[in-house]
């Protein structure tokens, strides 16, 4: 369907070609305002086009109004005050979202509805999660034009002769998008998942049957939206499906990956929320169901989201100079603020991580073995000449000798469930602080280096003493989980561990604050939200999940076949079975007592609690599953 309207440039959002634009195309029959609130939920409503284009002034400078019920802003719109309103952006690109299941009988093409992503404001106050980066943006923007200022050295090292020269500073973000698809309705094997995984049968393989056309069908759908589509592959996790006798394909369960080219932070994050709804409704149209969590399938490869982050500055004659890029390639790793955006980046990353992992289901992903990180370090490289690939990191610095453009960070602890515009936010305010920091100190190349470098309890004169941040070796292999606390710090194991750290780090959220971008308002409300959905899911959805999964767990052998190992193994797999779930007169279960601790706000008991249900739980799999194995009858 070419004659089809699928994005409409900032250039164009005007009223009167807005009305031209929208008159030419009578398929597009509705608008919806697209906000992020605080919890990471989207706005969409069906706003009739014509009341649109009638008022369309209005809309544009107003847009519409909603209330604290419709939004997740705890603290900030309560419902004593919870008048919202979502105002477009003008600044990026707006798309239209077609409906194929519903066709326009006068133009015979899918209905269309025009989405604006837009921002939330409550009390005259930007609030919502494309308010916070706009702030970053505008924050980061101006604080490294003032370094240019102030710092004349820094103008000889990119070879700028005056910050007349600058045009802009542009922060170019880009998101790799991995998920699971599968026939509806079907359930892991996790021993054929684990195994398929362990012998690389899925990774980089050809796709076949619907898979296959729903993936090539992406791919062209997201170029017509002018996303640049790169490249679509099969990832490390899933199993061959089967074709019936029908001729069609059965027990469909593979991971997949879809990039799409770099763009702007805004712009990237809006991409990124549309690109999700093409593929998913493109996938389901051909049977099949898409998930975007982290850790969908226990014991096998979670998905993540590699988040790319680079900086560059546009001078008036049109050069882009990449500032992370040193003066030579050749002889440096990075340029001074690319030293200190990767420095910023590691060194307060405690109140970066929230915004990055803040589900259950986003620290399940989190675990050695799976090639996510869970370690504070990065790598650069073990030579300049030799550019790093070490997948066991947190941050990596990518580099190509042929294209100086290129230098940036692969930030690999995202997740498809991560809010890429709270992510990133926070990911340039704490890089902003290393940059300061670094080009402040005017040191070399070869003492930021050193510093980078530095073995745990060597002084630093930014990086703090007590800790390691470079490793070129694989951090799972070459070190024992105990040298990983040691040198990297010891990663948060729950939801509470890691939101907890915006408490404990004060000075740290001073960085966030900087620039008036994460406000006390603003952290407090996510905050809240966080723990909310946290507390909620483990008491509403997990342990009920986990109760299930205990009542599931039933004896099963036959006393005429049992051996005296089938009789001990029930006897320990039904004493945890009692320890998780079954209450005495004076004794509580686990799942008791993490109910009533969230009842009565004790978090830190929850926490633990929580990670000792989840050790308690896996260990009753593997007991369960020994059990079975070992049965030559099971009496149901």
């Amino acid at each position: 369907m070419n004659n089809l309207l699928y994005f409409i440039p900032p250039e164009k959002h005007n009223s009167d070609d807005l009305i031209l634009l929208l008159n030419s195309h009578p398929e597009i029959k509705f608008v919806s305002l697209v906000a992020v609130d605080l919890g990471n939920n989207h706005t969409d409503e069906k706003i009739p086009i014509e009341i649109f284009k009638k008022d369309i002034e209005n809309f544009l400078n107003s847009g519409v109004q909603t209330d604290g019920s419709s939004v997740f802003l705890p603290k900030i719109a309560e419902l004593n005050n919870a008048k919202v309103d979502i105002i477009p952006d003008l600044n990026v690109k707006w798309f239209i979202d077609y409906n194929h299941d519903n066709i326009d009988p006068d133009t015979n093409l899918p209905v269309g509805t025009l989405i604006i992503p837009s921002y939330l404001v409550h009390d005259e106050k930007y609030v919502g999660s494309r308010s916070v980066l706009k702030s970053a943006i505008s924050n980061f923007k101006s604080q490294i034009i003032n370094l240019f200022k102030t710092n004349s050295h820094l103008l000889k090292e990119f070879g700028i002769n005056s910050t007349d020269n600058i045009k802009d500073v542009i922060l170019t973000t880009a998101t790799e998008l991995e998920f699971w698809v599968q026939t509806p309705g079907d359930k892991a094997d996790i021993e054929n998942l684990s195994t398929s995984q362990i012998l690389k049968e899925q990774y980089w393989k050809r796709t076949i049957g619907p898979v296959r056309t729903a993936l090539e069908k992406s791919l062209e759908l997201l170029n017509k939206y002018d996303f640049e589509a790169e490249m679509g592959h099969k990832e490390v996790g899933g199993i061959p499906s089967s074709l019936n006798k029908d001729g069609r394909f059965t027990h469909i369960m593979e991971q997949l990956e879809i990039d799409w080219k770099y763009s702007t932070a805004m712009q990237t994050a809006d991409n990124e929320l549309m690109a999700k709804n093409i593929i998913k409704d493109i996938f389901v149209r051909h049977g099949l169901d898409v998930t975007f969590l982290a850790k969908p399938i226990e014991g096998v490869a979670g998905s993540g989201e590699h988040t790319h982050v680079g900086v560059a500055v546009k001078l008036k004659d049109g050069k882009i100079i990449n500032l992370f890029t040193p003066s030579d390639m050749n002889k440096y790793y990075l340029s001074s603020i690319g030293w200190g955006a990767l420095m910023g980046l590691l060194k307060n990353y405690e109140v970066v991580n929230p915004f990055i992992t803040s589900s259950n289901d986003a620290l399940n992903r989190l675990k050695p073995g799976f090639e996510a990180p869970v370690c504070i370090v990065s790598s650069i490289g073990h030579k300049v000449e030799i550019p790093s690939r070490n997948r066991t990191v947190l941050a990596g610095l990518i580099r190509d000798h042929n294209n100086p453009l290129a230098t940036r960070f692969e930030i690999r602890s995202p997740n498809p469930t991560t809010n890429t515009y709270l992510a990133t936010a926070a990911i340039y305010q704490a890089m902003l602080d290393g940059i300061k920091n670094i080009i402040s100190a005017n040191k070399t190349n070869e003492e930021l280096l050193k510093e980078f470098s530095k073995s745990i309890g060597e002084e630093g004169f930014y990086l703090e003493k007590d800790r390691a941040y470079r490793s070129e070796e694989d951090v799972f292999e070459h070190y024992t989980e105990e040298e990983r606390n040691k040198l990297f710090g010891i990663p948060p194991a729950t939801v509470w561990e890691n939101i907890k750290n915006l408490d404990v780090y004060k000075d740290k959220v001073k960085i966030l604050n900087d620039g008036n971008v994460f406000t006390t308002n603003i952290i407090e409300s996510f905050k809240t939200s966080i723990l909310i959905q946290w507390t909620t899911e483990l008491k509403n959805r997990i342990i009920p999940s986990n109760m299930e999964l205990v009542r599931s767990c039933k004896k099963l052998h036959a006393s005429n076949t049992a051996t005296d190992l089938d009789v001990v193994n029930w006897e320990k797999i039904n004493e945890i079975r009692y320890e998780l779930m079954k209450d005495s007169l004076n004794k509580k279960s686990l799942f008791t007592k993490i109910r009533e601790a969230i009842d009565n706000k004790q978090y830190d008991l929850v926490s633990s609690l929580q990670l000792e249900m989840n050790n308690k739980i896996q260990l009753l799999k593997e007991l369960y599953l020994q059990y079975k194995k070992n049965l030559f009858e099971i009496i149901e």
